[in-house]
């Protein structure tokens, strides 16, 4: 039972709040009940288990621990203040986990099933991000490639949005030239999406599986980009807002998918 703060697996654990230590060491840090067994669950490569026995209320928890200890998972156990240091809940729940990120190359991405692959220009908030994972995961999209400098899907921010899709849906990340020249390459179909797009989104039928293109939060989609694109369309806009939030526009692409997948 560690009792100090200042213990060195104490220290390391906590850095990983920081981007720098999660991409200098590849891991990142896990917390609550559900999002551990998520990971646990979907096969992630959990290093350890952080554990504060007196906060761990859940039978449920409880279990899991027994059963990953018991199959040989290390288990770091914590007393509760020293829990509380490390954890960016209002009420820790007793349970974390440090996780080694999961990344694929471009080459990986392949378009076996629909709806298909996910990418998203330079997106800046963590949030979204989670958002956009989770229901990339919720709609069967095979993953999310992240192009160019973009908001870190292990970002605790990030993994609490997502509720533990970032462990399910595959990861990639690229920059846009190296993303054009695998769209080429592979003779992806490719849909952007633009307000200035003459064709609505529900008004065309979409060749599946294919690969959705979401431009950043704060410019859309560029030129350059809707000029690769092989559809580009439209979400209409009947208020006084001129734009939708990047992961609610992106939810709404992917339902749409969902329902021509779907024959409805």
């Amino acid at each position: 039972m560690i009792t100090s703060s200042a213990n060195p697996t104490v220290k390391r654990i906590r850095a990983l709040r920081q981007r720098k230590e999660r991409d200098n060491t590849g891991l990142c840090f896990v917390e609550g009940v559900r999002q551990v067994a998520e990971a646990v669950q979907s096969g992630a490569d959990v290093v350890q288990l952080v554990v504060a026995p007196a906060l761990l209320t859940s039978p449920f928890a409880r279990e899991l621990v027994a059963g990953q200890a018991a199959a040989g998972m290390p288990v770091v156990e914590l007393a509760p203040a020293v829990f509380a240091s490390i954890s960016q809940k209002d009420g820790p729940q007793g349970l974390a986990a440090v996780v080694r990120q999961r990344w694929l190359t471009l080459s990986q991405a392949r378009l076996e099933a629909p709806p298909g692959w996910l990418a998203l220009v330079e997106p800046a908030d963590p949030g979204n991000l989670g958002t956009i994972m989770r229901s990339a995961d919720a709609t069967g999209a095979a993953g999310v490639i992240l192009i160019g400098p973009s908001a870190d899907p292990y970002d605790p921010v990030a993994l609490r949005a997502s509720m533990g899709a970032a462990f399910a849906v595959g990861l990639a990340r690229c920059t846009w030239e190296a993303f054009a020249q695998w769209k080429r390459s592979t003779g992806s179909f490719l849909l952007g999406t633009a307000d200035s797009a003459p064709t609505d989104f529900q008004a065309t039928r979409y060749p599946q599986p294919l690969v959705l293109l979401m431009g950043s939060e704060r410019q859309g989609l560029s030129p350059e980009q809707q000029a690769l694109c092989d559809r580009v369309v439209s979400i209409p806009m009947r208020g006084r807002a001129d734009s939708l939030n990047l992961a609610v526009a992106t939810g709404v692409m992917l339902y749409e998918l969902l329902r021509q997948q779907r024959g409805v």
